[in-house]
């Protein structure tokens, strides 16, 4: 998919707003219909995130249950 493409004066107006919702193509910018910067999402390594939380969650209970009984053979 093609990159979207915008006035300079646009962006300008909306800028924090785009940047909420770029996509992965990006957004080319325009002065006088003249191509003058592309943007681009930023890539984040998602490996940093691996073991950010130690020592820092205390787990209570049983994480694999609710803790709510039931009885799948029971009628309603």
């Amino acid at each position: 998919m093609a990159p979207r493409t915008m006035g300079a004066a646009q962006f300008k107006e909306q800028c924090l707003a785009l940047l909420d919702r770029l996509g992965p193509e990006g957004l080319v910018v325009t002065k006088r219909g003249t191509p003058v910067a592309r943007v681009l999402p930023y890539h984040r390594e998602h490996s940093g995130l691996i073991g950010i939380l130690r020592g820092k969650i205390r787990v209570r209970g049983d994480i694999m249950t609710t803790g709510v009984r039931w009885n799948a053979d029971a009628e309603s």
